[in-house]
């Protein structure tokens, strides 16, 4: 909200001096009134002297005034002499309020400077944009703003992290029939969290830019579908590794897959935020489409309803392993999908493998010790 300033202020001591000749008072009296010494009251009144909040109290028990309107008098006068704040000011704190700056500096995204002109203008560079007012375009063919409009700038940033990575990549023509051949081999890595290592060299045999970006504190994006128009449009899929586990990997990572192959992202990208969470079953078609492709990746749906249905509500580990070696997955997509049909989360949470060490030592990951020079 923008700030009224008043054209010109006068000191407090014109008000009180206009006080002091309607009710036909010498300064020496009023001063004697107040218990003050005359020097302070004409210092006061030809503006040599603020008054003090003491002041304010005396002046307003003799006039039937308030000490809030002579302090306030006081506090007018002294803005009004200093002038407005710079405008660099409130642009700088305008560019924070809107985006994560302290946290792009530190991962690199953005070089640092003393100057805060600088600094802004760096931030508008990073989101390709020409004014803080201007809303980033993050997919290529964009009809509205690229992505929902109630996102935070923190995830701005990270979407936008993404973008500038996968742009540098170089990657072959997308294939979709490629992309679809290449699902039955990437679910034959399902079984043990090693055979994570190959996906980044199966997706890039399709087309597929695959890029890993440590999330913004804040941010809460699993992960993002877009594509960028390099001469022909060329689909992104980036992720960010926040839950730390093989089941949360496997189903985001095959959710953003559904998105590619079905051409999501192209005109608004796809941003995924807590894909195994609750409300997964109250989404939008696409959102709907790509959870069922996921959940059905990881184990078959009618595999898995079986299941429960037989062990309800019973589920011993063993129970869990051996199934898990019918399916010929890893035992923590078992338990992934279990706790989200019984909304048990505490369940097996052990066999909820970490790979966050094995997936950023293969494939192009900036963050989580890692930096990407673009």
């Amino acid at each position: 909200m923008s700030e009224r300033v008043p054209a010109e202020a006068f000191p407090p001591g014109e008000y009180l001096k206009d006080e002091l000749d309607e009710r036909g008072w010498t300064q020496e009296e009023f001063a004697s009134i107040i218990g003050r010494p005359p020097a302070v009251v004409n210092q006061i009144i030809s503006g040599k002297r603020g008054v003090s909040p003491e002041t304010a109290r005396e002046i307003g028990a003799a006039l039937g005034t308030s000490a809030i309107y002579w302090m306030n008098l006081e506090a007018a006068y002294r803005l009004w002499k200093v002038g407005p704040a710079p405008t660099r000011i409130s642009h700088s704190a305008r560019v924070r309020e809107h985006f994560p700056v302290r946290e792009m500096i530190k991962r690199g995204w953005i070089e640092p400077s003393e100057n805060p002109e600088v600094v802004e203008q760096r931030v508008l560079q990073f989101f390709d944009i020409s004014s803080i007012d201007e809303t980033p375009k993050l997919a290529h063919a964009a009809k509205r703003t690229g992505y929902p409009e109630d996102i935070s700038g923190a995830q701005r940033a990270w979407l936008f992290r993404v973008k500038q990575v996968a742009k540098a990549l170089r990657v072959r023509p997308y294939s979709e029939k490629a992309l679809r051949d290449a699902v039955p081999p990437l679910q034959a890595l399902l079984r043990s969290p090693e055979g994570i290592a190959g996906i980044p060299k199966l997706l890039a045999a399709c087309g597929v830019r695959f890029v890993i970006v440590e999330p913004v504190p804040g941010s809460k994006i699993d992960g993002v579908c877009f594509w960028l128009a390099a001469g022909r449009p060329s689909p992104v899929i980036g992720m960010s590794l926040r839950l730390d586990r093989i089941d949360n990997f496997w189903f985001v990572l095959r959710h953003e897959i559904e998105h590619v192959m079905n051409g999501d992202g192209k005109e608004e990208a796809i941003v995924d935020q807590d894909v195994l969470g609750p409300d997964a079953g109250q989404r939008a078609l696409e959102e709907t489409r790509a959870n069922a492709a996921a959940s059905d990746f990881c184990v078959p749906a009618a595999e898995m309803a079986d299941f429960v249905s037989r062990n309800r509500p019973l589920f011993g580990k063993h129970r869990v392993l051996n199934f898990a070696e019918r399916m010929n997955v890893h035992p923590g997509l078992v338990v992934g999908q279990l706790q989200r049909r019984t909304q048990n989360y505490k369940l097996f949470r052990t066999l909820l493998v970490s790979i966050r060490s094995i997936i950023v030592a293969v494939a192009v990951t900036d963050g989580y010790g890692y930096r990407v020079q673009v």
